[in-house]
């Protein structure tokens, strides 16, 4: 797609404040959202009414949005390409989740404009525009070509700090599928055991109550990323915090 047929007709409808805003928004996320190449935002336009029409050949594939902190409200989305969706599904690790990996790309948008962006959660792309619950500026960020965009409302621009944030570029030349994912951050959990109880028994927890585990002790923690077991270890004291010294990296067989 043309940058120029795609955003032109359309910035007129900015004030040079949004635009500057939008500008500095998309340009944050760009500088951390997981791409193939190095992004940099596009000429910010009124929210168009068709994302597909007004991104043709981007291959939008998967989008998050986040709802900014603040009495003034409003809200910013990411809108991202099949590349990043396909690296995501096919993680090793399991299904990683679009919103999470797409959180810090949001966090840096919310911060250009002096807000704090709230949870993530993955929206289908049909449906982005009317979860933003009012109008917004669109922003193309530019690879070799439109590769994803930013969509922030009115109402935060409206309402941003008087100075952006200096526009900067993104990503790291040469990545390739998975090595789109090397900075996304994920929760890990060490799980000691399992058990099974009753609602009633779930119930009648007080504290005091000792459940047993279904594993002996001394045998080895597992160590959990997206629900999937990718190591196990021996639970360690370190600075008077647990923690977990690796014994074991769990194949994908065996962790099936």
């Amino acid at each position: 797609m043309s940058t120029s047929t795609a955003t032109s007709p359309t910035r007129d409808a900015l004030s040079s404040r949004a635009i500057d805003f939008a500008s500095a928004a998309a340009s944050a996320a760009a500088a951390v959202l997981p791409s193939v190449e190095p992004l940099a935002a596009g000429t910010p336009m009124a929210g168009p009414d068709d994302l597909r029409t007004a991104f043709v050949g981007a291959g939008l594939a998967g989008a998050a949005i986040a709802e900014l902190e603040g009495p003034t409200g409003g809200a910013v989305a990411v809108l991202v390409g099949s590349e990043l969706v396909a690296a995501l599904s096919g993680s090793p690790l399991g299904g990683l989740d679009l919103a999470t990996a797409v959180q810090p790309a949001l966090d840096a948008a919310a911060a250009a404009l002096d807000r704090s962006a709230g949870p993530a959660r993955t929206v289908d792309l049909a449906l982005v525009t009317g979860d933003l619950k009012g109008a917004y500026a669109a922003v193309p960020l530019l690879g070799s070509n439109v590769s994803a965009a930013v969509l922030v409302t009115m109402t935060a621009l409206d309402h941003a700090a008087p100075a952006p944030a200096p526009a900067s570029r993104g990503g790291v030349p040469g990545m390739r599928g998975l090595e789109m994912l090397h900075g996304v951050i994920l929760d890990v959990t060490v799980e000691l055991g399992r058990t099974r109880m009753s609602v009633r028994e779930l119930l009648s927890l007080t504290p005091g109550t000792v459940l047993e585990l279904d594993r002996a002790a001394g045998s080895p923690a597992d160590l959990l990323v997206n629900g999937r077991i990718i190591a196990r270890g021996e639970v360690v004291v370190v600075d008077e915090d647990f923690g977990l010294r690796i014994t074991e990296i769990v194949d994908d067989a065996v962790a099936m």
